[in-house]
């Protein structure tokens, strides 16, 4: 059989799998809406300690936290941690404690080695937490008036331990749309979602960390942010730990009771992605090349061998029918997360360039991470070392402290 007919087949039984396990997870992967709290939790709902922590947040804690004010959820505690802003965040929650009873404000201790910021933060704030269940969110989330009552009910009703939620993200400018999408592709497509709930396996796993929620005993139980103090992916960490600790955990689709705005512009795409991207990999360049090369050759090059294949070269008809199948299967997938997300229908069409979008910021996120100057995020600068898979974080130079932190 020719080698490049003998490609295009193969490439077209990969996608077809992935296709496969991207319907199912279509059915598994549950509207938290769906589930509803019991009259006996109603009547007496257990405490929740809805727990945020907080770094140069003035532009998004006061919504943050009047949305959560306005929960259906009767018996919550509202917990800020101010990680050491050098804005008005600690002021502005402040004011807002001072009339609402249920909420708390906490200054921060500074960073300790071998912390990353959002973990120590985290840590601290589960220290001061009386809940019997606790929930992690991030303070740039708007949250609906059941987020709480919702995940409360997932959780109940499914006999978790844990959940995560993901929510609806919220995209306006062409550099979010062309990276932002790409977590729930990858997931949805990727990872076989009855594996989360049924296999013990902490390798299927995963999450975001804009909303957790944790019985209080397994939080503790499988270490906490302590257990994962060093790392930047920590929400897909502490979910693996729930695992390996032998927690049940799942994720849900969140987009009824959550939105949030990750970036605003090409600067904070780039740069929010450059810190985690070559995390993602363990820092592992190898790892990195070889899932570029993975992606390039299911989503990039059928494309770019389409145009060829219909300007430049005179295929034969199987070859071309072939590739438009591949590009068929692809833009099907996009489809179905378009609608299930409310993204942008054009945004399908972009799906060559929301490629080479990941592609660039990942090559830079090794570049940065290793070579370069590291990566700024928040007053810190967080990069790994050469031939080494450790991370340095550096506080700026406006910080009081200074502080390197080393982990492998």
């Amino acid at each position: 059989m020719d080698l490049f007919l003998l490609y295009q087949l193969s490439v077209l039984t990969i996608l077809v799998i992935l296709l496969i396990n991207f319907l199912f997870n279509q059915y598994l992967f549950k509207d938290i809406t769906c589930f509803k709290l019991s009259d006996k939790i109603k009547d007496n709902p257990p405490l929740v300690s809805v727990l945020i922590p907080a770094r140069n947040e003035e532009n998004n804690i006061a919504r943050c936290i009047k949305a959560l004010l306005k929960q259906d959820y009767d018996n919550l505690e509202i917990i800020v941690l101010d990680d050491n802003s050098t804005d008005n965040t600690y002021d502005i929650v402040k004011k807002i404690s001072l009339s609402n009873k249920n909420v708390r404000i906490i200054k921060g201790k500074p960073l300790q080695e071998g912390w990353l910021g959002k973990n120590f933060a985290c840590h601290q704030l589960s220290r001061y937490a009386k809940g019997d269940y606790f929930v992690y969110t991030d303070a740039d989330t708007c949250h609906r008036s059941n987020s709480i009552s919702s995940a409360m009910a997932a959780l109940i009703n499914n006999n978790l331990d844990a959940l995560c939620p993901l929510p609806r993200q919220i995209m306006i400018t062409i550099h979010e749309r062309m990276t932002i999408p790409f977590i729930n592709f990858a997931i949805l497509l990727f990872m076989p979602l009855a594996l989360i709930r049924k296999s013990r396996n902490p390798l299927f796993c995963t999450g975001v960390g804009q909303y957790f929620l944790f019985k209080r005993e397994a939080y503790f139980g499988s270490g906490g942010h302590a257990a994962v103090k060093g790392k930047i992916l920590e929400d897909v960490h502490i979910s693996k730990k729930l695992k390996a600790s032998g927690y049940s955990y799942m994720i849900f689709d969140g987009k009824k009771v959550l939105t949030c705005r990750m970036y605003k512009n090409f600067k904070e795409v780039f740069i929010g992605y450059s810190r985690f991207l070559f995390s993602a990999f363990d820092y592992n360049v190898y790892m990195m090349g070889i899932a570029i090369l993975f992606f390039t050759l299911l989503f990039l090059m059928p494309n770019i061998l389409f145009v060829l294949g219909l300007i430049f070269y005179n295929w034969p008809r199987e070859i071309m029918i072939l590739i438009v199948i591949q590009i068929a299967v692809i833009s099907f997938v996009r489809l179905i997360n378009v609608l299930r997300f409310k993204e942008k229908l054009f945004d399908i069409l972009l799906s060559p360039l929301s490629i080479i979008y990941i592609i660039f910021i990942a090559i830079n996120s090794y570049m940065q991470s290793r070579f370069g100057s590291g990566i700024y995020w928040k007053g810190r600068t967080y990069y790994a070392e050469n031939k080494s898979d450790e991370l340095d974080i550096l506080e700026d130079e406006d910080s009081n402290i200074k502080v390197k932190n080393h982990y492998r």
